[in-house]
């Protein structure tokens, strides 16, 4: 089953707000978006060769979303990330959006 953008977020969000209900403490939340990361690029995958011991510790202690598609370009990726909406109904799809230009290549 492929997880959208947007239910991946809905998740998250009832996640954080069942995990805020159960604590007096306000929730720290850090989403992070790295790329060309590959899925077997850090130690808590399994990668032997690349020492991650950060990203390690962060994932030991925290929720990992493990269902994220992301595009092969990152600006789909971080508009959809940012807008809980699909990179294709955004119009950016297969672009890169460059900051200093005022039109998408």
């Amino acid at each position: 089953m492929k997880i959208t953008i947007s239910r991946l977020l809905l998740m998250v969000f009832l996640t954080t707000l069942n995990a805020y209900e159960m604590t007096t403490e306000k929730p720290n939340i850090i989403v992070m978006e790295a790329d060309d990361l590959g899925w077997a690029d850090v130690g808590f995958h399994g990668n032997q060769d690349i020492d991650t011991p950060s990203l390690d510790k962060l994932a030991a202690q925290g929720v990992q979303l493990d269902r994220f598609y992301t595009t092969p370009i990152c600006s789909p990726t971080r508009a959809a990330l940012m807008t809980g909406r699909d990179p294709m109904r955004l119009g950016i799809a297969y672009a890169v959006v460059i900051p200093w230009s005022k039109r998408v290549s």
